[in-house]
């Protein structure tokens, strides 16, 4: 096993342990009108992500099933933490905590880092269960019954298990790779 490989398989099941905790975290954010708009949208587009019924990777795939949603609430918080101001106006550091590994999920996925990061962009134009991106920024209607239904979410998640087998990493690469548009 490489080096890399026992860093993912130390860091991977820890995040789909505190998926609940992170996106509960990001909603919170999502809910402070302190918070730059752009790195709101970010949140937003990845929060949104938790509940599209068709994404990368299915929830019910036991061990990755929600790997790929750990993935990307990092990437969207990374994407929020570089809009000028957002740091700033984060001040329990959710933001910096959860972008910072980004760079293990950029070294693991090499190139398909890059095709991650630009379909966390896309996001941000996207809907989920019937709201945009852009409602649940613009109204704050939207924006309280959002971060409710994530904190519903949240409460119910239970994190399954995520085997130490390198065999979880080349799926997970598979799945990305023919997954991610290009």
């Amino acid at each position: 096993m490489t080096e890399l490989e026992t860093r993912c398989l130390d860091a991977f099941p820890q995040w789909i342990r505190s998926l609940a905790e992170d996106v509960t975290a990001l909603a919170q954010l999502l809910s402070s009108d302190s918070l730059p708009v752009d790195a709101r949208r970010f949140i937003a587009g990845g929060l949104n992500y938790v509940f599209k019924s068709l994404d990368l990777i299915p929830d019910g795939l036991e061990g990755l099933g929600y790997l790929d949603d750990a993935l990307v609430v990092r990437s969207a918080a990374h994407l929020a933490g570089s809009a000028p101001g957002a740091k700033e106006a984060d001040m329990r550091g959710v933001l910096a905590r959860l972008s910072g590994d980004v760079n293990l999920i950029s070294e693991f996925l090499g190139a398909d880092g890059e095709r991650l990061e630009r379909y966390v962009r896309e996001l941000t134009k996207g809907a989920a269960r019937g709201r945009s991106v852009a409602e649940i920024i613009d109204d704050v209607a939207v924006r309280s019954a959002f971060v409710s239904d994530v904190h519903a979410w949240a409460k119910g998640y239970n994190a399954p298990a995520f085997s130490r087998d390198e065999k979880n990493l080349v799926k997970l690469k598979a799945f990305l790779n023919s997954k991610l548009p290009s």
